[in-house]
């Protein structure tokens, strides 16, 4: 009898092993445009550099036609956690009572550089151009304008296009279109080894911002917290290594594969970022609840949102983050 509950014991123990060492599978939303951007880079070093299968996680990579799509996809269930802009999700929120919100932070203030054609020399030069915005309540959009009022430019002084994803605007400007649209990075290098003009960025106008999340339904969360929180682990240790200058070389074959880059460009990319550290990238996945703050700020004076303006803490669930310790 001893020796069948030892051995019973013994059973017991592998099969609780074997159960929490399963992998979870989640579903995971990304904007299909941007797939091989700069924004993608987090979630490719997670997948190669086995920090998902150290946590025993696998995602199902689930392509959304664009950021407007992204929380509707938490809120019907297409998606577990999708990665989606601020803008957009605080918008959700307001407008039709979604209880989807921030619980790891993302790419937070990315830069984009405002590109022009090459016969555009100064920003004086668009007046009565046409310059390629993303939608209108996109930080994208709101730094551009911004960055063309500091230079003299106000509302009315240009025309303006809609245009949604950097390929579109891209295309745009290559095809003589637009005389001048935001693109974040390969694109603003690329387009400036072609001889296009690179006006000024928005780090001029915002110098502080939390631009990307991964964002989940609060109740789904709530009832998934073990598989969140290992979530929030892997881009914790994705956001460290991608930092640590030990691992440059590896990052620098990771960013040239996934977006096409030439690895001296994308080695130029990642010392735009880090030497010094300007706050693009997180440092383990925290979310910045004045970048938070600064979206609200921003929204609220181009109009999107209305006063009084809600909390940052609406958006937000940190407690993912802190069990995780990222925060």
């Amino acid at each position: 009898m001893i020796v069948r509950a030892f051995v019973l014991a013994v059973m017991m123990t592998v099969l609780a092993a074997t159960a929490s060492a399963e992998t979870t599978t989640l579903r995971y939303g990304v904007i299909a445009n941007s797939a091989r951007s700069i924004s993608s880079l987090p979630l490719y070093t997670a997948q190669r550099q086995g920090f998902l299968t150290k946590q025993n996680l696998a995602l199902e990579i689930v392509p959304l036609p664009g950021v407007e799509h992204m929380v509707n996809a938490t809120e019907s269930g297409q998606v577990d956690v999708t990665n989606t802009a601020t803008p957009y999700l605080i918008q959700a929120a307001l407008a039709r009572n979604f209880n989807t919100v921030a619980v790891i932070g993302g790419p937070a203030n990315t830069i984009y550089s405002l590109m022009a054609r090459p016969e555009i020399r100064s920003f004086s030069d668009l007046r009565d151009k046409t310059v390629g915005f993303s939608l209108p309540a996109d930080a994208i959009s709101i730094g551009a304008r911004m960055l063309l009022a500091k230079h003299g430019l106000p509302d009315g002084a240009y025309r303006t296009t809609q245009l949604v994803g950097t390929p579109v605007r891209a295309k745009c400007l290559t095809e003589g279109d637009c005389a001048a649209v935001p693109l974040g990075q390969p694109d603003d290098i690329l387009f400036a080894r072609k001889g296009y003009v690179k006006l000024g960025d928005s780090s001029e106008v915002i110098p502080e911002l939390q631009f990307n999340v991964v964002a989940a339904r609060k109740d789904w969360a709530a009832a998934h917290k073990d598989a969140v929180v290992r979530l929030a682990r892997a881009f914790a240790d994705t956001y460290r290594f991608m930092a640590d200058p030990k691992n440059r070389d590896t990052v620098v074959g990771i960013l040239a594969e996934t977006t096409d880059a030439p690895p001296d460009v994308a080695r130029e990319i990642l010392a735009l970022y880090y030497e010094p550290y300007r706050g693009v990238m997180p440092k383990a996945g925290e979310i910045s609840m004045s970048g938070m703050a600064k979206v609200i700020e921003l929204l609220g004076d181009a109009g999107e949102i209305a006063k009084p303006l809600p909390k940052a803490e609406r958006f937000v669930d940190l407690t993912y983050l802190k069990a995780a310790g990222a925060m």
